[in-house]
């Protein structure tokens, strides 16, 4: 693949997300009605169907070749060894309460290769877009990580205790000492810890420097991807560490990403 080729595979990534963001937007300005997945906070709405269709419809146009992987069910086996990770609302459930902080969301990856494990995929670009901020952050392999056209500055190397750490746990995972007790290792080493609700919104801001570090557990690819290939075009650091048998998702700064780790995988 040659950067020009990727560099068009930019261009196409931050039309998908506008158009998303926007449409979602539209729908909800409209009037949309929530549906429960698994619980109560875990909504999908009409905004998310259709925003993913519009996704899915352009990419199987201009990309026929690429694979796709879509929250809401979208799946396409591509024959390029690519597919485009993609989240049409990420934070649906702030998406239908009214707030701004949600956010439209998609990667590219490499496939993997079945000999080589479940190891993290190696992503090539994501994009982001928060429409009501009208914000659009973009990075990539040999791309600087940019928010609305400006390159986003390295954050300096802080250590955690001097950070804000996002993160999300849901309720019912705090009665899991499997899950709890790792979690609040981690936490409490932060200077602060907020739960926002959109893992995106929340990398994003890890990438500018907002935040200072991110973790999550078991987070699925579409809300991973995308954030982790802003926040390494950005300069900042990922890693994914199993834990009791779960796999922890973790970003920011070099040293808050190295104490986050160890925090999760003490005893």
């Amino acid at each position: 693949m040659t950067a020009a080729a990727l560099a068009e595979d930019l261009i196409l990534a931050a039309d998908l997300v506008r158009e998303a963001g926007q449409l979602a937007l539209k729908m909800r300005a409209e009037g949309l009605t929530a549906s429960e997945k698994t619980s109560v906070s875990d909504v999908v709405t009409a905004a998310d169907r259709e925003a993913e269709a519009l996704v899915v419809g352009r990419l199987r146009e201009l990309r026929p070749e690429d694979g796709i992987v879509g929250e809401e069910g979208a799946s396409h086996q591509g024959t390029s060894g690519r597919s485009w990770v993609i989240d049409p609302v990420d934070g649906t459930y702030n998406f239908f309460a009214g707030s701004t902080y949600w956010c439209s969301a998609i990667a590219l990856r490499t496939d993997p290769d079945p000999d080589q494990g479940t190891g993290d995929p190696d992503v090539l670009l994501g994009a982001i877009y928060q429409p009501q901020e009208d914000q659009l952050w973009l990075g990539g392999k040999g791309f600087p990580a940019t928010l609305n056209g400006s390159v986003i500055a390295t954050p300096d190397d802080e250590p955690l205790e001097r950070l804000s750490a996002g993160t999300y746990i849901h309720p019912t995972w705090l009665l899991r000492p499997e899950v709890s007790v790792p979690w609040t290792a981690a936490a409490s080493k932060a200077a602060t810890i907020r739960m926002m609700g959109s893992g995106s919104c929340d990398l994003a801001r890890v990438a500018t420097g907002q935040s200072g570090a991110w973790f999550q557990h078991s987070c699925p690819e579409w809300d991973w991807l995308p954030g982790k290939a802003i926040v390494q075009a950005a300069g900042g650091s990922t890693a994914v560490v199993e834990v009791n048998g779960f796999r922890w998702h973790i970003a920011g700064t070099a040293s808050s990403v190295r104490e986050i780790s160890a925090a999760l995988t003490s005893d």
